[in-house]
Formats: structure tokens, C-alpha cells, sequence
């Protein structure tokens, strides 16, 4: 294995259309700087080669036999935190677009995205981003105008904290977080990780809908 390989953002698909999954295995895999690990028709059969595959990103279809994708995420964010699932998928309802965030989707995409897209939201997602076709950006858009946020509650977090947390509200990933504040991306992640345990979260995403939940930030 070359050092390019070794650098290379590894994708595992879970796509059950043996045309999808082969098509986007033959993208990924053929595009300088991503190599595909491993391409599965069910989740069960992901799971099962997770270890030995060692994805850095999963990109995971909702109807699947078997397992759903959402449950899959659950699973994976259990047993590998340090990968950033994706959805890929051709439903774009309020209701599987938001349990899918809540069981730790890092992004959400729709199929018929084109190619060149779909590498730059991979590499946007293996950078920190959370990547939503934007039919599906409209739709979280619209659901969290019409939540009445609680109370505020601050969970305890510091004012730098803070000013991470309304960063990703707004978009920032690690490296553009860091170059603003004059720090690392590291001391950016490490102050993540901190604002996840005070919020009792598991993802960006999840952690972005808390904030907006609780009024944080109104």
C-alpha cells in the first residue's frame, strides 16, 4: 500500500442496487485521493467487515433489506464514533430526513446528485462538514422555524465553548473554526468533544439541532 493510498479518504458504501453501488464504487475508487473499502447491499454486511475495511466516511442508503440505514448509523456511531456517516438516498420527507440526523448522520444527500458533487461532499464531510442537498437544507430549514425553543439553557458550557458551538451552527468546520480563532484544528476538535459531553450528544449534527432546539443562540 502506497502513501497515497494511506492518505486517501476511505468510503464505505451500503447501497442494496448492485448498478448504484457499483456505479459509485467505480467514481470513488477512481478518483485521486479516495479509495473505496468496502461496497455492501445490507448493513448487516457492513457492520460485520467494519474493523478490517476501516472506513473514514460510510455512505449509506435508507431502504435497505434488513437493517434500515438509520438503525445501521446508530449502530456504526456506537462501535466507530470516529467515522462520518452519510445518507444517500432518494427520500427527502421531514420525518426519515430528521431521525436520520438524530441517529447520527453527518450528512444528507439525494441520489441523482451529480458526481462531482457528491467527491466534494464527501471531502466536505471528511473535513469536519455536515453536506445536505439543498432541497433537504430547505426542509431542516423550515422544521426548526416552527419549534418553539425551551427555556435556554446553557448546559454548563464556556464562552469559548459557546463560540465553537454557534461556528458550527453556522457552518464552520474544524480547519476554518481554527484559522478564525488563531488556534489548531486539534484544539478546535478537543473542545468538540468537550461541548458533546456537556450537551449528551454524539455528533455535529446532533449537536447543531440541540442548539437551535434550545434557544441557545436566540
Amino acid at each position: 500500500m502506497t502513501a497515497a493510498t494511506d492518505a486517501a479518504i476511505r468510503v464505505l458504501l451500503v447501497e442494496d442496487q448492485r448498478e448504484i453501488r457499483e456505479g459509485l464504487a467505480a467514481l470513488i475508487d477512481g478518483t485521486t485521493g479516495f479509495r473505496c473499502c468496502g461496497a455492501y447491499g445490507t448493513m448487516e454486511q457492513a457492520l460485520a467487515r467494519l474493523e478490517s475495511d476501516n472506513p473514514s466516511l460510510a455512505l449509506i442508503d435508507i431502504d435497505l433489506p434488513g437493517m434500515s440505514g438509520i438503525d445501521g448509523i446508530r449502530l456504526l456511531a456506537e462501535r466507530r464514533p470516529t467515522v462520518h456517516p452519510l445518507i444517500l438516498t432518494i427520500h427527502d420527507d421531514d420525518d426519515r430526513i430528521l431521525k436520520a440526523l438524530c441517529a447520527g448522520a453527518n450528512g444528507y444527500l439525494l441520489k441523482g446528485i451529480a458526481p462531482a458533487r457528491l467527491l466534494d461532499c464527501l471531502k466536505e464531510a471528511a473535513n469536519g462538514g455536515a453536506p445536505m442537498s439543498p432541497e433537504v437544507a430547505r426542509r431542516v430549514i423550515n422544521v426548526f422555524r416552527q419549534i418553539r425553543p425551551p427555556e435556554r439553557a446553557a448546559y454548563g458550557l464556556t464562552p469559548h465553548e459557546m463560540k465553537i458551538l454557534q461556528m458550527l451552527v453556522s457552518g464552520e468546520n474544524y480547519k476554518t473554526a481554527a484559522a478564525k480563532l488563531g488556534v489548531t484544528a486539534h484544539a478546535v476538535s478537543f473542545h468538540v468533544r468537550r461541548i458533546y459531553e456537556k450537551l449528551h450528544v454524539h455528533s455535529r449534527t446532533e449537536a447543531v439541532a440541540k442548539a437551535l432546539r434550545s434557544g441557545l443562540f436566540h
